[in-house]
């Protein structure tokens, strides 16, 4: 069962650079996800505060709407994703319409060497909120982690058959290239695994609640 946290994010901006390694201290984490007692997956809605960022004209995306993207990552590091409002996501993710998702999905079994073992546990549910956004995203870059994983066939006959384009590479560069489409207006989304292996903890809710 998938549970998802969708949280809003101020709008901000981004140069286009290369991602740098964060070294400095976290400003914000994720919140944990809260699996419910039903069987249906839930979402809950978060609204976070942050100043917008200053955009460094030193560098500049011709290309780029002038309104900038509400999401866009500052950096990756071993803790997670950081997000440039401040906001570091420890665990896998997904961007999508300017929104983050927590992806709740299984981590790469990188001590197979056959491919379609390495994603043991994934099936295409696993991209079930692509189908419920209208416009879709023309393309979702997929972040396999420190190394590029190509993923199994039905993951790319999945997004095929939703009019998606696929295209893998390893996370930092996934970041990046997203950073840029997304700074050009281009509609894309992208799922993102961390640097380091992360599962989301859920909370097994019990008992009469109001």
């Amino acid at each position: 069962m998938s549970v998802r946290l969708f949280l809003s994010l101020s709008r901000s901006s981004l140069p286009l650079r290369r991602l740098a390694r964060s070294t400095g201290p976290l400003n914000a984490t994720a919140a944990q996800l809260i699996q419910p007692a039903q069987s249906q997956s839930i979402q809950f809605l978060r609204a976070l505060h942050a100043t917008a960022a200053t955009r460094d004209r030193s560098f500049t995306n011709l290309l780029a709407d002038d309104t900038p993207p509400a999401v866009q990552v500052s950096s990756i590091s071993e803790q997670g994703i950081h997000l440039i409002d401040g906001l570091m996501i420890p665990g896998p993710c997904m961007f999508l319409e300017g929104k983050v998702f927590l992806w709740d999905v299984p981590s790469l079994d990188m001590s197979s060497r056959v491919s379609d073992e390495r994603w043991l546990g994934w099936s295409d549910e696993k991209f079930e909120l692509l189908d419920a956004v209208t416009p879709r995203p023309e393309m979702l870059i997929l972040g396999t982690g420190k190394t590029l994983v190509q993923p199994p066939g039905f993951i790319r006959e999945t997004l095929t058959m939703l009019g998606i384009q696929l295209e893998v590479m390893d996370t930092r560069n996934a970041c990046s290239t997203y950073n840029l489409l997304s700074e050009e207006g281009r509609r894309v989304a992208a799922a993102l695994l961390p640097l380091a292996p992360h599962l989301w903890k859920k909370n097994v809710m019990t008992g009469n609640h109001p």
